[in-house]
């Protein structure tokens, strides 16, 4: 775990006083705006560094009882007992604070849009696919966020060869934006009758939405087709050319939606998804215009293998890019991959 340099959140803190200060003091309404907008950006983690810096101080102070000739037994246990908790919050406000330093994305407090496809491997690939929504979905449930499926395409004999869904929560690009790449299992699948082990990938896609303002359609560069829904979504959805099709003519995209009755309610959530693909297709022709951001970690795109996850002869699950790992893939599976997405923030020597 690497540590906070002392004099950086000193820093921290002495910007923070500084701008209370002259808030106390300013009288023109617009210094008074630009000032109040500063420390708005600055507070939480001006707020997390003063914690950290009284709960240092306490700790000392713990350390100096404890290691008193003249402190008696029971004083020394009572300190030993409040040192344990303080130094088990230390470590979540260094956390809280490494994670608050690093540089913001313009699309960090985004929703998402999640879209995840089966690879190679036939229908187990379909099964992962499923899993990977599953490990998705019970994620998000623990961190409060909302999902919502917006295009679903059945395997086989189970899983998705391709499932769409849109998670809404404080934010969500922030915490999954490095989710994205092909993702590999290595296991013996429940259609393998003769108990080898196959391995199979699927893909996941984690698209910021945009708001209307970052990204401009033009109703010229578009082609909407209509036709009647098919699959699950009620008797009534099939009775109706309810789902949409929009070609983006430009850049070629092309993005369906068939879920809801209304031919209007699936027409805006296609041009939510065009959006998003747009706003993604220039961020990634940005990354490769500027030779300086090759090894950038925003650089994983679809092609690129980001995790191994192996059921079978051992377990273990292993991020490729930072080394991280762990021997309890069911857990993770289960929605437990808050170490891996921390280890993609912070590097890999965290």
């Amino acid at each position: 775990m690497t540590t906070i340099p002392e004099d950086k959140l000193e820093g921290i803190i002495s910007k923070g006083k500084e701008l209370e200060k002259q808030l106390g003091q300013e009288n023109t309404s617009e210094k008074f705006v630009e000032l109040s907008k500063e420390y708005s950006e600055i507070q939480p983690l001006y707020n997390a560094s003063m914690e950290w810096r009284e709960s240092s101080i306490e700790i000392a102070d713990l350390k100096n009882i404890i290691e008193d000739e003249s402190s008696d037994n029971d004083m020394k246990d009572l300190a030993s007992e409040e040192l344990s908790v303080l130094e088990e919050k230390i470590l979540k406000l260094s956390d809280e604070i490494k994670l608050l330093l690093l540089p913001k994305d313009k699309a960090d407090s985004s929703d998402v849009i999640l879209e995840i496809r089966a690879g190679t491997g036939g229908d187990e690939a379909a099964l992962f696919a499923g899993d990977l929504y599953r490990m998705y979905q019970r994620f998000s449930d623990i961190h409060g966020w909302k999902t919502e499926i917006i295009s679903i395409s059945d395997g086989d004999v189970g899983g998705f060869k391709e499932v769409i869904i849109s998670i809404t929560g404080n934010g969500v690009f922030s915490k999954l934006k490095f989710e994205s790449g092909v993702h590999r299992v290595q296991r013996v699948p429940t259609t393998e009758s003769s108990g080898r082990v196959h391995t199979s990938a699927a893909t996941v896609a984690v698209l910021p939405e945009p708001e209307d303002v970052d990204i401009q359609i033009e109703e010229k560069d578009i082609r909407v087709d209509v036709f009647r829904a098919s699959g699950p979504g009620g008797q009534s959805v099939n009775t109706t050319d309810s789902a949409v099709r929009i070609t983006h003519i430009p850049s070629k995209i092309v993005v369906q939606c068939q879920n809801e009755r209304s031919q209007h309610k699936n027409k805006e959530t296609c041009m939510n998804m065009l959006r998003a693909r747009l706003y993604d297709y220039e961020l990634k022709k940005k990354e490769k215009e500027n030779e300086n951001l090759e090894n950038s970690k925003s650089e994983i795109g679809w092609g690129h293998q980001i995790r191994s996850y192996v059921l079978q002869p051992y377990q273990l699950v292993k991020d490729n890019r930072t080394n991280h790992e762990r021997t309890d893939p069911e857990k993770v599976l289960n929605g437990e991959i808050d170490s891996f997405l921390e280890s993609s923030l912070y590097g890999p020597n965290v």
